[in-house]
């Protein structure tokens, strides 16, 4: 198993590792990392795994294995692979992280302003969406900016907690998503709070520590995607 260390710090952007296997593919994965794996609607980290002469190994993606137990750092190329049990450091690209955890609690604040069912999303460095269930349009691109950016203002804390499979069962308005569900089967489900009373949804995503991290939001542009199907994409305005 890789130890998901970005799950309990966000922040780190460097850190110590030891190359457990490389796959048939060509796919390095290693006993802890850094690298977020793609899910979630959150691309994976890209980056570089520092070797004992100095060279790297640019990582060109971060994808869960068949079983989820394992992280796999992609190389952008099969140049030069490591062996198993040698010593890396890993170095995730942290300005295109920090955007993304930005980004994907920005998208948790829409998901408050617009409380309907999330039908869709996706996480980008630049703009990001989500498709929500509305049966009636009508939305206001400058309504949605202003009350997104009114969450933002407030500086709330990100904080994260942990609940057991049968909680989340009995609690179904916890997940907003119709088409992702959380991972279950692990015995706890991982739960992101934003304030007191502000969102509460399951997420194994990375987040900022506090709303006022985010920076100010755009509505870029709002789709009909469908009879009742609506698509928000939000930008960073910095």
């Amino acid at each position: 198993m890789t130890d998901p260390l970005f799950r309990d710090d966000a922040y780190l952007s460097i850190c110590e590792a030891t190359v457990e296997a490389v796959n048939d593919r060509g796919g390095i994965v290693l006993d802890r990392t850094i690298f977020y794996a793609t899910g979630g609607g959150q691309p994976g980290d890209t980056g570089s795994l520092e070797r004992a002469d100095g060279s790297r190994i640019a990582i060109g993606a971060t994808v869960y294995g068949a079983d989820k137990s394992e992280i796999v750092h992609v190389p952008a190329n099969q140049d030069t692979l490591p062996e198993p049990g040698e010593k890396v450091v890993c170095h995730i690209d942290w300005d295109r992280r920090h955007r993304l955890m930005r980004m994907h609690t920005a998208m948790h604040l829409l998901s408050a302003v617009l409380p309907y069912p999330v039908t869709g999303g996706s996480v980008g460095e630049d703009v990001s969406r989500l498709d929500f269930d509305i049966p009636d349009s009508g939305l206001d691109k400058e309504e949605i900016t202003a009350k997104v950016n009114e969450l933002i203002a407030r500086d709330e804390p990100v904080t994260t907690e942990w609940i057991t499979d049968a909680e989340l069962e009995a609690n179904p308005g916890l997940v907003k998503t119709m088409s992702v569900k959380p991972p279950m089967g692990s015995g706890k489900v991982r739960l992101v709070r934003i304030g007191a009373e502000t969102d509460l949804q399951p997420c194994g995503g990375t987040h900022v520590k506090a709303t006022g991290e985010i920076g100010p939001i755009e509505v870029a542009k709002i789709e009909k995607k469908g009879r009742q199907n609506r698509r928000v994409r939000i930008k960073l305005t910095d």
